[in-house]
């Protein structure tokens, strides 16, 4: 028989602080693809009241204006007054970074062809694909990812006015678990959405805004019931403050979100800052793509795909894990694997290439999660025919 549990997700809108620095990671990367292509960038940001910094290291030909671009980039997460938390146009900016090791860079990448890039580390990644949705990504996620990114179109549009940058939702879903291993939701069993405003707004308003024109514009009727719960009013440490003037503010802190919402396992590595040739960010594209290209072949119903590194190596491991789904077609885990071995090089100078890598597109990515996206369109989003 089939078995019911209950797994939540949680997402944030691009104004937590959390995310503005990743928003300024990846501006900072996309400034310098857009002049180098093959730039070598590891930029992380960091934020506290007033105050913007970035700190890493960068090997490339361009020339960037740093300060710019990360006002340009405060600025388009709707930061433009102190009582904000952030006022682009005075923001305190601190720009420390240094030249990655020139050693290491000539053993990864300068004057290599593309199957001649490893891994500048050791790492590992995951990528995860299920057919509850077409988008081959959990319910849970992506209902609150899009509450987030609707919260913030309502802010931006006039909808919302009351409505200040930083943002959070959380959405609990009942699950069913069939015998095969392949999952579908149920019902939404809880929705929460915490967006900070002005201390002068009533309690009631707030609520019914947010229902209006955040949560009935997402959550799907017919996922709900009358024993679904919301929870709208918002914290008074919420109300308090805003952004990065109630918490600071890291890259890479947002990980879960930026991926799975929790149903995958994670290898610790963020994505914004980091250029194309990296594992963190080419090696966790390739795994996604192998994991939706497996579920699109119909070889699985979901699937987690893991992919270990060493430095200056391909991987040392590739392992699928199908909770049992793969059965049906007659496979199993080990030979998922070498299905994939077979059709993908996950070797990450050539992921770089094969999706496209090297593009200034990042700074789009920085909210509303990396995966399973069409908006905007995603190389790792296209199953590749298997044989």
């Amino acid at each position: 028989m089939a078995e019911l549990f209950s797994f939540g997700s949680e997402s944030v809108t691009e104004g937590h602080p959390d995310k503005l620095c990743d928003c300024v990671s990846d501006a900072v990367l996309d400034a310098c693809l857009a002049q180098d292509p093959d730039a070598r960038v590891a930029c992380e940001a960091c934020t506290k009241t007033g105050m913007v910094m970035i700190l890493g290291e960068i090997i490339t030909k361009a020339s960037v204006n740093y300060e710019q671009v990360i006002r340009e980039a405060v600025k388009s997460t709707g930061y433009d007054s102190d009582e904000k938390g952030l006022d682009w146009r005075t923001v305190n900016v601190i720009v420390a970074v240094d030249e990655q090791s020139p050693d290491l860079a000539q053993a990864i990448t300068i004057n290599k062809v593309a199957e001649e890039v490893g891994a500048g580390d050791h790492g590992v990644v995951f990528g995860y694909a299920t057919d509850e949705t077409p988008e081959r990504m959990p319910l849970s996620h992506l209902l609150a990812t899009r509450l987030c990114s609707q919260l913030d179109k309502a802010r931006k549009d006039g909808t919302i006015p009351w409505a200040r940058p930083d943002g959070r939702a959380q959405v609990v879903l009942e699950y069913k678990e069939a015998p095969d291993g392949s999952v579908s939701p149920v019902r939404v069993k809880s929705v929460v959405v915490c967006a900070r405003h002005a201390p002068d707004m009533k309690p009631e308003q707030v609520e019914k805004d947010l229902m209006e024109h955040v949560v009935r514009v997402v959550i799907p009727d017919n996922l709900c019931d009358s024993s679904t719960s919301y929870h709208l009013a918002q914290p008074k440490q919420l109300v308090l403050g805003g952004g990065a003037s109630g918490d600071a503010g890291l890259s890479g802190r947002k990980i879960v979100a930026d991926t799975y919402g929790g149903w995958a396992s994670h290898g610790g590595g963020s994505l914004s800052g980091k250029d194309g040739a990296t594992i963190s960010r080419a090696a966790t594209y390739g795994a996604r793509w192998a994991a939706r290209s497996l579920v699109d072949a119909k070889m699985c119903r979901r699937c987690l795909v893991q992919l270990s590194y060493t430095p200056g190596t391909a991987p040392v491991s590739v392992r699928v894990e199908s909770y049992g789904t793969a059965k049906a077609c007659g496979k199993t885990d080990a030979q998922l694997a070498e299905v994939l071995l077979r059709n993908f090089d996950f070797r990450p100078g050539c992921l770089q290439r094969d999706l496209g890598l090297k593009a200034p597109q990042f700074q789009a990515y920085s909210s509303y999660g990396h995966l399973g996206r069409s908006d905007p369109e995603s190389s790792w989003e296209k199953p590749k025919e298997l044989k």
